[in-house]
């Protein structure tokens, strides 16, 4: 089969395009067997009545095991193809021995689906597997930790203000200001405005009075990506001047991580994702930590689906609200801001004057810049 337009149906459709295509060859052989040894395990294919063949490497003499699959992929495939394998191999077919298997490691190239699953069963890794998993860790956080510190440094690198400034800057020239102060200049006839008095305004250190950061973030299985950025965006906040940062994970229990805010590795490896989720406990923890209500940021990074008192929740959540703080409920904190969550929970928490929604971290960073120079 040499068609490429037939090879690449081929690809798609699986096995039981054969009759219609042609039976791959070469290089597309290779491919067609990495395809069938993950796709294949679909369970709909058989409710699809979808005939699977047998999970063979290209030559047909061998069944794949991981580490040969994951090396013929990355032989065979783009790299954004061979991402996308991986992570549906760990996501989508749990195929752990991606994340557990010390020659699996050693080959596999870091990126964000396998940190979440590093995440996910670092607790089944014996002392040399978590040894090479941490490698995993380090490298997608120091990625995460370049692309996210520019974010934060445009946020906190200073905001106009209203006070107006002797200083003529072309940055920080006034326009709306400017054109009410000259608004007896207009003339109909060419209009135009002429303008005898510019305006400037002052730009002032968006972090120069002190203010509380409290980040809690929900630590349940499904926001693993939300942990990962609340620690690099804590990270990335800390030591700010002006700015107290605090960040405290919870499901069945609190737990104050402020202490390893500066190192989001070893604050990850530290992470236990699962168990239960009582958020209202959480916030009443975050609660005692404050120290000036309307100086704070409260963000509850959380899917809402309370597993503790909800009457609770919306009751402290009200609470802080009505003292003056800033309250921020993320349904999700990561790249996409793809949220998933309880939307009545979340409409009860936006009643009593929580901000609810989603966001990306350097979105967060905006949102924080922006209240604190309010």
């Amino acid at each position: 089969m040499t068609d490429p337009g037939l090879e690449r149906w081929r690809l798609i459709l699986g096995a039981p395009a054969d009759q219609a295509c042609g039976t791959p060859e070469g290089d597309a052989a290779g491919q067609a067997a990495a395809l069938d040894w993950l796709y294949g395990r679909d369970g709909d294919l058989e409710k699809r009545g979808v005939r699977k063949g047998p999970r063979r490497g290209g030559s047909g003499q061998a069944e794949l095991t991981t580490v040969d699959w994951l090396d013929d992929v990355h032989r065979l495939f783009p790299k954004e193809t061979i991402e996308r394998l991986e992570r549906d191999a760990i996501e989508r077919y749990e195929i752990l021995d991606v994340v557990t298997d010390p020659s699996v490691l050693e080959r596999i190239e870091p990126n964000p689906a396998l940190l979440r699953a590093v995440l996910r069963t670092k607790h089944l890794m014996n002392p040399e597997v978590l040894a090479l998993a941490r490698r995993i860790v380090e490298a997608v956080v120091r990625d995460l930790l370049e692309r996210l510190a520019t974010d934060v440094r445009r946020a906190f690198s200073g905001t106009r203000s209203r006070q107006r400034s002797r200083f003529k800057q072309s940055r920080n020239f006034d326009f709306h200001g400017t054109i009410r102060a000259n608004l007896g200049h207009y003339r109909p006839d060419e209009r135009r405005v002429y303008i005898e008095e510019p305006r400037f305004v002052s730009r002032v250190n968006r972090h120069m009075e002190r203010w509380q950061l409290i980040l809690l973030v929900d630590q349940s299985g499904s926001m693993a990506g939300s942990v990962i950025h609340a620690s690099v965006t804590a990270a990335c906040l800390w030591g700010l001047p002006g700015l107290k940062t605090h960040l405290v994970a919870f499901a069945g229990d609190v737990v104050d991580l402020t202490s390893d805010v500066t190192d989001p590795v070893e604050l990850l490896m530290k992470v236990q994702l699962g168990g239960g989720t009582d958020i209202a406990r959480a916030v009443d923890y975050g609660a005692s930590l404050i120290e000036n209500p309307r100086r704070t940021i409260f963000v509850v990074i959380s899917d809402f689906f309370e597993g503790g008192d909800a009457g609770r929740l919306v009751r402290s959540v009200n609470g802080l609200v009505q003292n003056g703080t800033h309250v921020l409920g993320l349904a999700a904190l990561d790249e996409e801001a793809t949220p998933a969550y309880d939307h009545e929970m979340a409409q009860r928490l936006a009643d009593v004057g929580a901000h609810v929604g989603a966001m990306t971290p350097g979105q967060l960073a905006a949102f924080v810049a922006e209240r604190i120079t309010r």
